[in-house]
């Protein structure tokens, strides 16, 4: 259970962790303070007797030291870096040693300067060093002798000749109890102390009753008000009033014990002890909550894919090892004050370790059902559904507990107690853990869904995958502090991070990182606000077209992104100089694989500079006719005539012929064939034509339309009508409202359109036909058959 207190602990060591390293890089290092320290760590490591909380003291103590002198060196010191830019600015010294008395004078007095400077900070550097090397060491010892605990072999619980003295030390500390709660009674002082005290102990008492059995069915009746009150959103009622039902109960016992402890009766082992019991209780109704809401019986509630047999067994077996991980802890406990013998640790905590293993294997199980149906149909014989993410962990975990419910009894019965112990209670914590991260994740929906009045959709939204990844990262130093890692590895990570790394002669911090990230945002934003206000507010009062107006909004972000960037670097003080020679040779090979992506890049500048086509234009290019609908860096999207999406790569745009029918204006021509039989009166026909052109309200009079006589063809006499529209884009409807007109005016006027007309001579038709009559055989082989 020590795992237990320490994840419970981790939240809020890091809370004051941070805290100290802000203060601590505000504070000055005492080097003659620092010196003792590191000389004590360093005599500690050498003898190798030092106990491993004094090491971890020791620690603290260097790490809080190497804080500081971490802030020093990032901090820095202004004046450094305008006293160098002037010794670069008097340039290199010669080689001849000839350089003017006064020059030589001034770079002399930069160069003291610089160096008087740069001495606080290289004593920091080295200072700095040997802390980093001093806690390296620290780490090592404590890692080694955690690995030598872990490994040590006791004394086999299945000896029978451990049994009576396990069992004989099993209740010596409850007799001690009791022998002391009798002395205490016998003395008269003690119970006039009692009557004393006898009203606040009642009152602790009667509250104690109060919240532990009366206070649940007053949550049940607030949760049913709420649910009667709100429409939406009560899954998150339910959560928290199962976390009143939770933590009442608790606080309860809390106060009973304080009630027995104020009686004066308990002596000082009773009172050790009776203080385990509120977080035994606490242990039990949080593994009892985290099983009611993971495997509940609602639909809407459960967590995990099971079937309703699924659940309630899961429930019934993590409600049973709630109460192995309660005496477990009083196990431990007990074991830490040393009231029982090696013997009864090895035997019970051997009984212990089987029914937790027997249990997790048989909750693997179950787990390792997770999305299969227990209940087979008649449509999905016993098949697997498609499983979800949440579901495919928990067969993973189901998995595991299955492994570890093995291996750990086995591993106690031949003795190894610590290995069996590290196995097993972190597994069953893990669970636990990978429960509450699922009924995080569901409360965060249900509190959208009260908020918004908007249910989340899993397969559409992405608060499921948000909330989970946020949440799985919270929750990984939780997890490593559960198997078995120090705060102070979490620590080290986090210093390690903060230190930053080097990259050549340019070291990179995660305050450069944060920096450049707040920077570049918040240019990125002045950005989008001001294309907003170009787009909404100003280029539309001007005399721009469209096509202008997109390449400005669009050259604007463009440039803004790029400024952001570049003052983003420069507030960041990232010296990129280190990295032009990778980026340099990067440049080579990447030109290669990217060069179809940078000529398309280039090639959306140049489109949206000198602007041959816009947003909006009818264009033709590659054979395709279509509106253009947006133009991009790389690609220009074209909506064809059949609704259709066209992609164009910017390079065939610039490379290629485009045609564009409405740029600049969308007048257009119309050219419209008739034909008409031989013998019509062709001039009677031009004023028809005429007529029909010039009436049509989309035809232009200037210039006005034009009948051309084309001349002779096979079947007829060929004409054209020759117009310019208004608008280009609705040539369709002109030409179809004219043919109507012309076919109206032709069946007024009896004009005939002629069709081709064939006639056919059959050279051998006997051939077809077979044998001819006699009277048919007398006739001429080329005289047509009608």
């Amino acid at each position: 259970m020590t795992r237990l207190f320490a994840a419970l602990r981790a939240a809020t060591f890091f809370f004051l962790f941070a805290v100290s390293v802000v203060w601590a890089q505000a504070d000055p290092v005492d080097y003659s303070a620092w010196d003792q320290v590191a000389s004590r760590a360093e005599a500690a490591i050498e003898s190798g007797d030092a106990a491993t909380d004094a090491l971890e003291a020791l620690r603290s103590d260097v790490s809080s030291y190497r804080d500081r002198l971490l802030g020093m060196q990032n901090a820095g010191d202004p004046r450094l870096a305008t006293l160098q830019s002037q010794l670069e600015a008097l340039g290199a010294a010669p080689e001849s040693g000839s350089e003017p008395d006064e020059i030589a004078q001034r770079r002399q007095e930069l160069e003291r300067q610089i160096a008087e400077l740069q001495a606080p900070l290289l004593r920091a550097q080295e200072a700095y060093s040997r802390a980093d090397g001093l806690i390296n060491a620290i780490d090592e010892t404590i890692r080694s002798r955690e690995t030598e605990r872990l490994l040590q072999r006791d004394a086999g619980p299945l000896n029978p000749g451990l049994w009576a003295p396990a069992v004989a030390s099993l209740f010596m500390p409850f007799q001690e109890i009791v022998s002391e709660v009798t002395a205490n009674w016998n003395n008269e002082v003690r119970r006039k102390t009692l009557w004393d005290q006898m009203p606040v102990i009642l009152l602790l008492v009667g509250l104690a009753l109060l919240l532990v059995f009366r206070a649940p069915r007053l949550i049940d009746r607030l949760g049913t008000w709420l649910r009667s009150k709100t429409r939406r959103g009560t899954g998150v009622w339910s959560t928290l009033l199962s976390l009143m039902r939770l933590t009442l109960p608790t606080a309860g016992l809390l106060l009973f014990v304080f009630a027995l402890n104020m009686s004066g009766l308990l002596g000082t082992r009773g009172t050790q002890i009776i203080f385990v019991f509120p977080l035994m209780l606490f242990v039990v109704l949080v593994a009892r909550w985290l099983a009611a809401e993971t495997f509940a019986s609602d639909d809407d509630i459960n967590t995990i894919s099971l079937s309703q047999q699924g659940r309630t067994e899961a429930r019934y077996y993590v409600n049973s090892l709630s109460w192995l991980l309660a005496l477990n802890a009083m196990f431990s406990y007990l074991l830490e004050i040393g009231e029982w013998v090696d013997e009864t640790k090895a035997v019970l905590g051997f009984v212990i370790h089987l029914l937790c293993g027997l249990i997790l294997f048989r909750l693997g199980q179950i787990l390792n059902r997770t999305g299969r149906q227990i209940e087979p149909s008649a449509d999905q014989p016993d098949e697997l559904v498609q499983l979800s993410f949440p579901s495919r962990l928990a067969r993973l975990a189901g998995q595991g507990a299955m492994l570890v419910g093995v291996a750990g009894p086995v591993l106690s019965a031949i003795g190894y107690f610590n290995i069996a112990e590290a196995l097993i209670f972190p597994t069953i914590l893990t669970l636990g853990l990978f429960a509450l991260l699922l009924i995080l994740q569901r409360l965060t929906r249900d509190t959208y869904h009260l908020v918004t009045g908007t249910p989340v959709d899993e397969n559409q939204s992405l608060l499921p995958v948000v909330s989970g990844s946020l949440l799985t990262l919270i929750a990984l130093p939780v997890l490593a502090l559960i198997w078995g890692a120090r705060v102070a590895d979490l620590t080290e990570l986090w210093a390690r991070f903060q230190a930053g790394f080097s990259f050549g002669d340019t070291r990179i911090s995660p305050t450069d990182f944060l920096t450049f990230a707040v920077v570049f945002v918040i240019g990125y934003i002045l950005t989008r606000l001001l294309q907003s206000g170009l787009r909404g507010s100003v280029l539309p009062k001007t005399r721009i077209d469209k096509g202008g107006q997109t390449a400005i909004v669009s050259g604007t972000g463009y440039l803004g992104i790029f400024l952001s960037a570049i003052i983003a670097i420069t507030s960041a003080g990232i010296d990129l100089t280190a990295l032009a020679f990778v980026a340099g040779a990067l440049s080579v090979g990447i030109g290669f694989g990217l060069q179809n992506i940078v000529q398309n890049f280039v090639s959306g500048i140049i489109l949206l500079i000198e602007r041959p086509i816009s947003e909006g234009d009818w264009i033709e290019v590659n054979g395709q006719h279509g509106t253009v609908r947006d133009i991009s860096v790389r690609s220009t999207r074209i909506e064809t005539f059949d609704r259709t999406e066209v992609i164009v790569p910017n390079a065939d745009l610039v490379s290629n012929s485009v045609t564009n029918y409405t740029r600049g204006n969308t007048l257009g021509r119309l050219i419209v064939d008739v034909g008409v039989a031989y013998g019509t009166d062709t001039r009677k026909l031009e004023d028809i034509l005429y007529k029909i052109a010039r009436n049509h309200d989309m035809v232009l009079m200037n210039p006005e339309p034009f009948v051309h006589f084309k001349g002779f063809g096979a079947d007829s006499l060929d004409f054209d009508v020759r117009m310019i529209l208004r608008d280009v884009t609705k040539i369709l409807v002109v030409r179809t409202e004219v043919n109507h007109q012309i076919a109206e005016a032709f069946k007024k006027e009896g004009i005939e359109i002629p069709f081709a007309q064939r006639d056919i001579w059959l050279r051998n038709p006997e051939a077809l036909a077979g044998p001819l009559p006699v009277d048919a055989q007398s006739k001429d082989p080329e005289e047509p058959i009608s």
